[in-house]
């Protein structure tokens, strides 16, 4: 895969669309670069050994077709890609053994070999766990991948085929528990993984999933369970609903394929407003977080900031002035009651642009005149910075990785906001359409 020209950028008057087209070109590189050419498996990071993303996959399935529809790339390109990668998952074997398999019951390990698509195992990398949210990440790319290569030569019929294969693999019912949430997931080792996904998250997409499958869906009783007791609180605004601690890709995740404009479920026909209302109303709070700065982190503004769960300078206490502050790792932050040591996340703000279009644009601006060290012409935003960390440095301490769940919302949210070209294509996918009803959704544009 060649890689893309560099733009040549200029340094002044950008306007918005110019801002986007660079920010959203330069991640989509990331993801052209960071992927074992044999296979197409995403890194999760790029870092040396880094295993392979599931959660990655779904993403790049996405993002190839909107650089077709960006025309930085041809549609040839794009179908290549999918095909490949769609081969290496479909014949990947699946069963319980701890090493030799891909995953089980059509779900996948969330971290894989990059060069055979089989489980990520220690002593390489790690025991990784089969997990129902990164199988349903996948999924949503597979999902978009058959609804988008339509054409009616061998190769884009192959595509569909192979789509439709893994899709209706999927036993959803397996991670079912007795009161209809879904589990997190399983591992030859221990067996099933006891937590599960209940409240609002960025599970929404998990479930949606789960409730589209042909094959084997899960019982249309769990999106109820799911959403069971769910409030909405007014947190300095409007009324959201505001699960504690909760980092912004909750609030992302499920809108980068699906457009919950207009469209209303049980829940949101009693809280009065839909889930993309919800998501903005939660950017703009947590935007206002930033602003008041009620912990005093330094570079905390209108311009810097974005809380989600990405890379940090490391765990640990450090005096900054004057006073102990506590750090983390990787790890999910959130406001205004979730864990926060200092850390900004470009992909928290930038992803956001579909609803608080004025503040991500004015951020993006900002980081790319003011904070250069952040971007790479050819892999976009790092996962992460920390300015009251490291008080020596314009923008303190700056990750040196890009995170593939980071950097694919950036380019499927900005690509939304500026064209709805993967809401549009989704919104064609029946089996969505069915997850939808199924759920309970009625209005907008399912009607």
């Amino acid at each position: 895969m060649k890689k893309l020209a560099q733009q040549k950028v200029r340094k002044h008057h950008l306007s918005d669309e110019d801002v986007l087209e660079r920010v959203q070109r330069a991640t989509f590189q990331w993801f052209l670069d960071s992927q074992n050419h044999d296979t197409g498996l995403i890194f999760d990071r790029n870092r040396q050994g880094s295993p392979a993303t599931i959660a990655g996959v779904g993403f790049a399935l996405t993002a190839y077709p909107v650089a077709v529809n960006r025309k930085w790339i041809l549609r040839d390109e794009a179908v290549a890609y999918a095909v490949k990668v769609l081969r290496v998952l479909a014949n990947a074997p699946q069963g319980e053994g701890r090493e030799g398999f891909s995953g089980n019951r059509g779900f996948f390990y969330h971290f894989l070999d990059p060069r055979t698509g089989l489980r990520a195992t220690a002593p390489t990398f790690w025991d990784s766990e089969l997990s129902s949210i990164d199988t349903a990440l996948l999924m949503a790319g597979v999902s978009f991948a058959r609804a988008y290569f339509t054409k009616r030569n061998a190769v884009e019929k192959e595509i569909r085929n192979l789509s439709t294969a893994l899709l209706e693999r999927v036993d959803w019912n397996w991670l079912v528990r007795a009161d209809y949430k879904i589990l997190h997931g399983w591992t030859p080792e221990q067996g099933l993984i006891p937590y599960v996904y209940q409240g609002y998250s960025e599970a929404l997409l998990l479930y949606l999933m789960a409730l589209s499958a042909k094959g084997k869906p899960a019982p249309s009783a769990c999106w109820t369970s799911f959403l069971d007791g769910v409030k909405a609180e007014s947190l300095g605004g409007k009324k959201y609903i505001a699960m504690p601690g909760t980092p912004l890709f909750c609030y992302q995740y499920p809108h980068c394929w699906i457009d919950f404009r207009g469209i209303a479920d049980d829940t949101n026909r009693r809280l009065g407003f839909d889930y993309f209302t919800n998501s903005m109303r939660a950017t703009k709070a947590q935007h206002r977080y930033s602003v008041d700065n009620p912990n005093q982190w330094r570079g905390y503004d209108e311009l810097d900031w974005g809380l989600t769960a990405c890379d940090g300078p490391g765990n640990g206490t450090k005096v900054v002035d004057g006073k102990e502050r506590t750090f983390r790792g990787y790890s999910e932050r959130g406001s205004p009651r979730g864990f926060d040591d200092g850390t900004i996340a470009p992909t928290a703000a930038i992803s956001a642009v579909p609803f608080t279009p004025g503040k991500a644009i004015r951020t993006m601006r900002y980081w790319l005149k003011h904070r250069p060290e952040l971007f790479s012409e050819l892999s976009g935003f790092v996962d992460a910075f920390n300015p009251t960390y490291d008080l020596t440095k314009p923008s303190g301490w700056v990750d040196e990785d890009r995170v593939a769940i980071d950097q694919g919302p950036i380019v499927l949210m900005i690509e939304n906001y500026r064209s709805d070209f993967v809401w549009q294509v989704m919104r064609k996918d029946r089996s969505l359409k069915r997850a939808l009803r199924r759920a309970g959704f009625k209005g907008g544009w399912l009607s």
